[in-house]
């Protein structure tokens, strides 16, 4: 399974980014899947999750201003993202739980640099 990013790149404090993560790579399921992120000299953490029902979670730093989505369809998630702060810089990683065959594991993406200048 592979995770391709797209959708970061560098804005100012307040404004908006959206996103978005395509599954590739032959048949499998996606159960949950999500978004962390790491900032320079941090541990990776949580952003949100969805699962395959769309059940969401978030960490508490982005309630009220991130909201994660998923297409099943057209095998994507994506992360909307607003009031975005500078302490939002980081790169994020789209992550998948995901099954193939019989066998599940979880999968990442590349990464794609977040930057909010204050």
């Amino acid at each position: 399974v592979q995770l391709v990013e797209s959708g970061g790149g560098f804005v100012q404090t307040g404004d908006s980014l959206r996103l978005s993560c395509a599954f590739a790579g032959g048949t499998f399921s996606i159960h949950a899947t999500g978004w962390y992120r790491q900032a320079p000299g941090k541990e990776r953490e949580l952003v949100a999750t969805i699962t395959s029902r769309g059940s969401t979670s978030y960490a508490d730093s982005v309630k009220g201003r991130f909201t994660i989505s998923r297409d099943n369809a057209k095998k994507m998630v994506n992360l909307q993202m607003s009031s975005l702060k500078p302490e939002d810089t980081a790169v994020y990683y789209c992550n998948a739980h995901a099954e193939v065959g019989i066998v599940t594991s979880d999968y990442w993406g590349q990464g794609t640099q977040v930057t909010v200048s204050s």
